[in-house]
């Protein structure tokens, strides 16, 4: 009997050394074994420092009874079923929904979620975008029935015959491709290993004639163990011949945290190139390259310096580069494939109110070109729109779309049209046919519909006052009428990290959950976000991070002041960066909070670095082997500012044993040291799932599982029923 085993050993292990009585009354006692270190002169003790150690029996063992306290507590609050059987029901009867157009081959393929399957599928409809004749071809469900194989990334052919898809398990992004034929939805013998990992991803672009592929590639056995999720270079792998016979492209003389994009957007029309774009870890600073098709030589367009974010091919090889130098909300620059160096460049957008979307956090195209107009996808605090621009840079208005939207894809099709793709807060996906002829939108099939409807419901977007006087934005979903008496149970999300913006999203069946039990939901838009352009984001990073927390505690501080709630009502929720956030609003301002939940988070800022993928986060946090980095990290560090006696908020923690993103350590070394010296009463859980990794690619019912958790948690912590 393994499970009475483990559980032996468990009381075994916290009966040894030095032990630290939990604070947290109902909480496994956690032994400590400090171990201090000494960072330009200032001396750092971790007591917790064995539970870094994943493989180690007795980790294993206190983190089996910490997922047990937490299940049997969970498991008891009956509003938890509750909540899942809600969010299933309305999974299950929600319309499908598509995303990822690719235009190949006179046809459109699309990634599909269809209810009730666990994973998405990719399929093809024809040229039209008619749902009617999509077809699937590639389904994870029917590959692996237990539904923990999922689809990261997919690309059509050219000439639409083949699909390379990337395959991973378990939440892991741990990617291998392989290429199916698109009608009969067979696998060839094309299977590439090594394409796709966290951080730094990875991606595939078809040549031009539909013979072979350019692909990311990470290190086999030439390597050691430890640099194998780095140093990633670009590959050529024709069709039909072995792994063993691919021909090296790049990336030999990148950093080895680069982050290479081969962009399927920058594919010029006529076959001549691709473009490669290079990421100098996660901190926004970027090259781009151009490929030649015929030859396999690699030009670079702009190096690190040049603050050129993104690029794009158009019309007769027209080569578009979005740079944020002496722009920080981006400037479009144009050249060409014969002269692509940026130095030859001339200006074709000048900076505006909005901030072109282009970068590693933006998806989609950072600019389509057609022969008549170009579509740019400009922000401006969050929601977004679509500018139309004459070839020669001359502003031609608007795409007519609904306000407070954010615009996630435009994508060419058949007969000179557009599909554009927009998300709200309470409306589910909406994909609309453009005219350019007409300049009107059509609305189409492929928009998803919702069982959910938030008809008696409103957003008001406001702002609250930082620390330093800079205006934060923030959005209020509510029910209309809502009644401002300081009594609402308000949660409040944030994440101001990496230039990711905070832009709106459909969230459906748990925000109805939220509002039908009488709360109130704020999203932000924190510093270190992309809201504002560059200089937003570098507001909120390195040693300019303070910013991104005061600026979350002004809003938290706003919605009380504004009468929505109180502190003994207040939530806070965020995840990965947005842990972090989690992490130094408990310890900074815990009077703020009743509750927090915080998702695959970072806390202990001088080892981040050193975890599996710590090093692509130098760029943003910064690093301790700097002296101004490391005071103004360990300034903050959650995990050191947790102190004995203090009255820390009920908090809920959850990760993932497949995390290649933010190692698991970080949440148990952070819940260890909150369970021994929270002087509240309230209870600090932690989560730890074998079937998650970061939250990219779980199956449906481990993540509507893991969505029920926390809201049954925060329901229980506040007070609420449905």
């Amino acid at each position: 009997m393994p499970r009475p085993k483990r559980l032996l050993l468990s009381l075994l292990v916290m009966s040894m050394g030095s032990t630290a009585w939990a604070a947290d009354r109902g909480a496994p006692v956690t032994q400590t074994h400090p171990v201090s270190q000494t960072y330009h002169g200032v001396r750092v003790t971790d007591p917790y420092r064995w539970l870094e150690n994943s493989d180690d029996p007795k980790v294993i063992a206190w983190s089996d009874a910490q997922n047990t306290r937490t299940r049997a507590y969970l498991d008891h609050l009956g509003q938890r079923q509750v909540v899942f059987d809600r969010l299933m029901a309305a999974y299950r009867a929600q319309s499908p929904s598509y995303t990822d157009f690719h235009p190949a081959g006179g046809h459109v393929f699309a990634q599909a979620v269809l209810p009730p399957h666990q994973q998405p599928v990719v399929g093809v409809m024809d040229g039209g975008a008619d749902p009617k004749t999509f077809r699937t071809i590639i389904d994870p469900d029917r590959i692996d029935p237990s539904g923990q194989t999922t689809i990261d990334w997919s690309v059509p052919s050219p000439d639409g015959r083949l699909l390379a898809v990337s395959l991973s398990r378990n939440g892991t992004e741990d990617g291998t491709v392989h290429v199916f034929d698109t009608k009969t939805g067979k696998e060839t013998t094309n299977v590439v290993p090594r394409a796709q990992f966290p951080t730094a991803g990875g991606s595939l672009a078809w040549k031009s004639d539909s013979s072979g592929f350019w692909y990311t590639r990470y290190p086999g056995e030439e390597r050691p163990e430890a640099d194998r999720h780095f140093y990633q270079q670009v590959w050529y792998h024709r069709l039909g011949t072995p792994v063993s016979q691919d021909v090296y492209v790049a990336g030999r003389d990148f950093p080895r945290i680069a982050e290479i994009a081969l962009d399927n957007y920058g594919v010029s029309q006529n076959g001549h190139a691709v473009l490669m774009s290079v990421q100098d870890g996660d901190g926004g600073r970027f090259q781009q390259y151009v490929i030649d098709q015929k030859t396999g030589q690699v030009t670079r367009i702009s190096d690190f310096d040049d603050r050129v974010v993104a690029a794009a091919i158009g019309p007769d090889d027209h080569i578009y580069l979005i740079s944020r130098r002496n722009a920080p909300r981006g400037e479009i620059l144009e050249t060409s494939l014969d002269h692509p160096a940026v130095a030859d460049a001339k200006r074709l957008v000048a900076q505006g109110e909005g901030v072109i979307m282009g970068g590693a956090e933006f998806g989609g195209a950072p600019v389509i070109a057609t022969r008549k107009a170009l579509y740019v996808r400009e922000m401006v605090g969050g929601p977004s729109h679509v500018a139309v621009f004459s070839p020669d840079g001359k502003p031609a208005g608007d795409i007519p779309l609904p306000p407070v939207v954010s615009v996630s894809d435009v994508t060419p099709i058949s007969h000179g049209e557009m599909l554009v793709s927009f998300n709200s807060y309470l409306t589910p996906h909406q994909v609309m046919r453009y005219r350019p002829a007409t300049g009107k939108l059509k609305p189409t099939p492929l928009s998803s519909t919702s069982p959910v409807s938030f008809a008696d419901c409103e957003t008001v977007r406001t702002t609250a006052t930082s620390r330093d006087g800079t205006r934060v934005p923030m959005t209020v979903i509510r029910r209309r009428g809502t009644r401002l008496d300081g009594q609402n149970p308000t949660l409040v999300y944030g994440y101001g990290g990496y230039g990711i913006s905070e832009t709106p999203r459909f969230m459906g069946a748990w925000l109805r959950a939220w509002l039908d039990a009488g709360g109130v939901y704020v999203d932000t838009n924190l510093r270190g976000g992309g809201e504002f352009g560059a200089t937003w984001h570098e507001d909120g990073a390195l040693t300019h991070k303070q910013n991104v927390f005061d600026d979350f505690a002004a809003v938290s501080r706003q919605v009380i002041a504004q009468g929505y709630t109180s502190s003994s009502r207040l939530a806070a929720l965020g995840g990965s960066n947005g842990g972090l956030l989690m992490g130094t609003a408990m310890t900074q301002t815990p009077e703020l909070y009743r509750a927090i939940v915080s998702l695959v988070g970072i806390y202990d800022m001088t080892r981040i670095e050193l975890d599996p993928n710590g090093a692509f986060n130098v760029t943003e946090f910064g690093t301790v082997r700097d002296p101004a980095q490391f005071r103004a990290m360990i300034a903050y560090s959650p995990y050191q500012a947790v102190r004995p006696g203090v009255k820390y908020p009920a908090v809920f923690m959850a990760t993932g044993t497949h995390d290649g993103r933010v190692n698991p350590a970080q949440s148990r070394k952070m819940i260890a040291k909150l369970q021994a010296d929270t002087a509240s009463g309230y209870p600090i859980y932690l989560s730890i799932s074998d079937k998650a990794g970061h939250g990219m690619g779980s199956a449906v019912n481990v993540r509507l599982g893991q969505t029920a958790d926390y809201v049954a948690f925060l329901f229980d912590q506040l007070g609420m029923k449905l």
